[in-house]
């Protein structure tokens, strides 16, 4: 879905000034790092500019930090997440305080592969082929 030239310009100046949770995860997503999954950051969708984008799992990872508790950004970020949600993105959050603390931080990078991994379930890809 292409974004309205005001919002990639957006995008591009925040690529350039990510805050140091963004940067921690970032360096664990780039480059297939978790799970052979590309991501893009700072990746711009309709009005939206999601942290970081899989396009092959079609799902945003936001990093959240103190102001996403404030009511009005709760709110908005709901309308966000329905938006996002009605053009099948699914969204995974996490505080940034989980970001920032190197423990916590591999625990991130492992939900964020779960949800990455093949289903084993009906449904999902087959095995890959041996011989």
């Amino acid at each position: 879905m292409r974004a309205p030239s005001k919002t990639i310009v957006r995008a591009r100046d925040l690529r350039k000034a990510m805050t140091l949770p963004e940067v921690l995860l970032w360096q664990g997503l780039r480059r297939g790092g978790v799970a052979g999954l590309r991501f893009r950051r700072q990746h711009p969708i309709g009005p939206y500019i999601l942290d970081f984008y899989s396009a092959d799992m079609v799902l945003a990872v936001e990093g959240d930090g103190a102001a996403h508790d404030h009511p009005t950004q709760v709110r908005h970020d709901g309308e966000r997440d329905a938006w996002l949600a009605a053009r099948g993105i699914a969204i995974l959050r996490f505080n940034a305080s989980d970001i920032l603390n190197e423990e916590r931080r591999r625990d991130v990078l492992a939900t964020i592969a779960a949800r990455g991994a093949p289903s084993t379930a009906f449904g999902g890809p087959p095995p890959p082929l041996r011989g």
